[in-house]
């Protein structure tokens, strides 16, 4: 096996299409449902939210392969490939027989992966003429991305970013107005959705699902805007499959092939764009690979949500979705993970938890910044929070090998750096951080007020 540390691809090796797992699986997601006819959607249900083309990848479970447009690709080649690196600090720091690998994808301009699917929603939405769009950001790292590929392709961007990171990480909103970009604090009182939350809660500090709910509306009011979103939807896993791809012709470098691949887990972007298209050998091939979600405690919709229909948001203007959720008005506590804060899962790793294609672990707030302490030290990169969830993960499998002496090859998706989030570091160092988790009895609570479609 090569002794290199890291692997990288040139140009010529970059994707040139987007993998869709759907067209591979055996038992495809359940439909999206129209709220107001309770019919499945229909692509042209969504053209007044989304660009037409995002609309028809949304749905899409015939085609697996998604050509990936040259004006998209020529923006990757400024930070893709991103390095795929054997981590052989942290394996020496855990003394563990594991061969550890991760996806580095704090290199792109905006430290972040987030930057795959914000090139492409907004080429796709310059492409049909649209002047400006909106979304929503917890951490702000999509608000971020978004943000500049928005004036990258000529787009005015408005971006809600949820108001406790809003407060939390105020160079995350510089960072979005360095861009261009618009940001308002969630809920607001801009939107009627805001105005709607606010009467009810004054001291509300939001969720992604406010956030998007005031996007929505946001878009829906202003002529020729789009609505755009970092994760969750179909269409923006499919952009994040680049990662994975890119993954799969760097570990044949390594001379590897992953036992476990682990990713954190918000809404489903970044653990599907490096998880699907190892998963497609399992599906196809009968490869037995261990796909892990990690997800936090305060937030567990995979470990302890229920699968059912549920809005993508607070306010109720998004489809239906067969989702594992926590219920769209589920408050997660203000954990630093803001990008991790989400009541529910993409459709897509929605089915495949029900049909044990992957699975799930919940990390408690002090355990995710432990780990991403020791693999800074380890490795020198500071991880960003949600990230961290991942280590924490990929800590705790690499231990498991120490002490069955088992030699697996685990690979996790880097999904972004921490240098923004140096305040949560500090509050974690100096023993201020708390471990948040909710109760069962709350989470049914909340299910229980949730409208039963099917």
């Amino acid at each position: 096996m090569s002794k290199q540390k890291r692997f990288f691809l040139s140009e010529d090796e970059i994707p040139t299409k987007w993998y869709n797992i759907q067209a591979d699986m055996v038992n495809k997601p359940m439909p999206p449902i129209n709220p107001k006819t309770k019919q499945p959607l229909k692509p042209e249900d969504l053209f007044t939210i989304f660009a037409q083309e995002l609309s028809k990848q949304e749905l899409d479970q015939t085609n697996p392969w998604i050509e990936i447009p040259e004006e998209v690709r020529e923006m990757y080649k400024y930070y893709r490939s991103t390095p795929l690196v054997r981590a052989y600090g942290l394996e020496k720091a855990l003394d563990t027989p594991a061969h550890i690998y991760f996806k580095n994808e704090s290199v792109s301009p905006v430290g972040s992966h987030k930057l795959n699917s914000a090139l492409a929603q907004a080429y796709y939405c310059k492409k049909e003429g649209v002047t400006n769009v909106t979304t929503e950001t917890g951490a702000g790292q999509w608000g971020a991305a978004l943000s500049y590929a928005a004036k990258v392709f000529g787009l005015e961007a408005a971006v809600y970013q949820v108001k406790i990171s809003y407060n939390q990480k105020p160079y995350r909103r510089s960072i979005m107005q360095t861009y261009g970009a618009q940001v308002t604090p969630s809920p607001s009182m801009s939107t009627r959705a805001g105005k709607d939350i606010l009467t009810a809660n004054p001291n509300c500090q939001g969720s992604l699902g406010t956030a998007i709910s005031e996007a929505i509306e946001l878009a829906m009011n202003t002529p020729n805007c789009k609505y755009t979103l970092g994760s969750v939807l179909s269409h923006v896993t499919l952009h994040q499959t680049v990662i994975g791809l890119e993954a799969e012709k760097q570990m044949a470098m390594a001379g590897e092939y992953p036992d476990m691949v682990i990713a954190c887990f918000g809404g489903g972007s970044n653990f599907g764009g490096i998880a699907f298209p190892f998963l497609r050998h399992n599906i196809l091939e009968g490869k037995t690979t261990r796909f892990i979600a990690a997800e936090p405690a305060s937030c567990p919709k995979l470990t302890k949500g229920v699968f059912q229909y549920d809005f993508g948001d607070e306010a109720g203007y998004t489809p239906l979705l067969p989702m594992f959720t926590l219920g769209h008005n589920f408050m997660p506590a203000n954990i630093h993970a803001g990008g991790l804060r989400y009541h529910g899962a993409g459709v897509i790793v929605s089915q495949l938890l029900k049909d044990k294609l992957m699975e799930a672990v919940d990390i408690q707030q002090l355990e995710s910044f432990k780990a991403g302490i020791l693999f800074s030290q380890a490795e020198g990169i500071i991880p960003a929070p949600e990230s961290c969830h991942a280590i924490a993960a990929t800590i705790n499998e690499a231990l498991k090998c120490k002490e069955s002496g088992e030699e697996k090859v685990i690979l996790f998706n880097l999904s972004g750096h921490g240098l923004i989030d140096m305040t949560a570091y500090d509050q974690y160092l100096s023993g201020s951080l708390q471990n948040f988790e909710v109760s069962d009895e709350d989470i049914q609570k909340n299910i229980a007020q949730l409208e039963k479609v099917i």
